[in-house]
């Protein structure tokens, strides 16, 4: 049974993909409230880090046809870090995109370290700050936006265009309108990651890191969390 004409790059971002995600995920979802992964046996904690891994895997043949692409019979639960594992032993290369955004402080790099191994390319606002500056991290001198922000969108080219021999991607960013979001997940073929600390978290754990300028990063949150815009639910 095929259906809609998809890409590997669309299949993702398509309606009838993300409402299956969330009925899969709904009806998998245990008495005590935790998704498992179907592979370790362990709890999934955080919602950003469960993926949705198709056990014949999608290929630009297969992924128009629905009884393959959207049969949940055909699609298991597992962690971020089972489904990098699962596709290197079965030496599966297909390059996976991923747009990954919150709050300032809500653990986006934290997390990106967690999963992401070597010969991914992982683009973090933060690093190429440190990195052209010399100076913390979380140091950001308004002589240096542009060449800053130059060096972000070359990277993120590179992410679109497919440039170069990594293997996936990581782009790391606040993104807080659903258009920016939109549009850049288009451009690039990713799948979004929504690192969904609250609000309160975050400024809890701002209080708590002696490394960032409270008062500057507080309106940071603040600022964020004005701006979000996020997707309706389904």
């Amino acid at each position: 049974m095929t259906g809609k004409r998809y890409t590997l790059d669309t299949f993702y971002t398509s309606q009838e993909w993300r409402s299956l995600r969330e009925i899969i995920i709904h009806d998998r979802t245990k008495d005590d409230g935790y998704v498992y992964d179907e592979v370790t046996g362990r709890p999934i904690i955080q919602g950003y880090d469960i993926v949705l891994h198709h056990k014949i895997f999608l290929t630009e043949e297969n992924v128009g046809d629905a009884s393959v692409s959207l049969n949940p019979d055909n699609i298991m639960i597992v962690s971020h870090k089972t489904h990098n594992q699962i596709h290197e032993k079965f030496g599966y290369i297909k390059r996976e995109i991923y747009l990954v955004y919150g709050s300032p402080m809500s653990g986006k790099t934290t997390w990106v370290s967690s999963v992401h191994q070597s010969g991914d390319l992982v683009v973090d606002m933060d690093s190429i700050w440190q990195c052209v500056s010399g100076l913390n991290r979380f140091q950001k001198p308004m002589a240096l936006n542009a060449v800053v922000f130059g060096v972000r969108d070359y990277l993120i080219d590179s992410v679109r265009m497919r440039r170069g021999k990594w293997n996936n991607a990581y782009v790391i960013g606040g993104y807080p309108l659903i258009s920016e979001r939109e549009r850049l997940i288009r451009q690039l073929g990713a799948r979004e990651v929504f690192i969904s600390t609250s609000k309160e978290e975050c400024l809890r754990r701002l209080e708590l890191d002696d490394s960032r300028d409270k008062a500057e990063w507080t309106r940071y949150i603040e600022e964020w969390w004005r701006r979000y815009s996020p997707r309706m639910a389904i």
